[in-house]
């Protein structure tokens, strides 16, 4: 698949944004992350390979919601989501605008070096570098589990304004079902 967003980061690499291939390897890179006690906030823990890749393969179908895989130097380092906030539960929660989009983030376990110091920020720089310049949005929306610190704490960190907790509701549809979540909303306004 080709690249939507390609950029050199001084001391870290070349990060590259690609859309997520759910009949092609990706799926079990991305299986074993989710299925790892650490991505418990991401819900798929205890689900099979077929079960992710048929959700992102109906994922693959829409034109609102879209999953990329990231990857440093070659090696994939993070899945990447984006979502239109109109047609997403989130809009439930707040008063969407004209130049909204959501998105949500699995960082990939540490290589076996470790964490690397300063990776997720500038990750999310990266991130957001796509979103704002490369799909010419005005605001980017995030929000990850309230239980989760790090994740709450990344965004922040990052420049993410925290605006409350929200309560997701449960969406259950014969193609999609997410459980009601308790979540704390963030903008990252241009």
């Amino acid at each position: 698949m080709t690249d939507v967003h390609t950029q050199e980061v001084d001391g870290f690499g070349t990060f590259r944004i690609t859309p997520l291939d759910p009949d092609g390897a990706d799926i079990d890179v991305l299986h074993g992350w989710v299925s790892e006690e650490r991505a418990g906030f991401w819900g798929m823990t205890g689900i099979g390979r077929e079960d992710v890749r048929g959700i992102y393969a109906h994922m693959a179908t829409l034109d609102t919601h879209h999953a990329f895989l990231v990857r440093l130097d070659g090696t994939p380092v993070a899945l990447f989501q984006t979502y239109e906030p109109e047609a997403d539960r989130v809009s439930e929660c707040y008063a969407v605008r004209d130049g909204d989009i959501g998105a949500h983030l699995l960082v990939a376990p540490s290589g076996p070096g470790g964490a690397v110091p300063g990776f997720t920020p500038v990750l999310v720089s990266v991130l957001m570098a796509y979103m704002l310049d490369g799909l010419g949005r005005r605001r980017v929306v995030v929000e990850p589990d309230a239980r989760n610190a790090k994740a709450v704490a990344l965004f922040e960190r990052t420049g993410f304004a925290l605006a409350g907790e929200i309560v997701l509701p449960e969406v259950d549809l014969p193609e999609v079902h997410l459980p009601e979540k308790r979540a704390q909303l963030a903008f990252y306004t241009r």
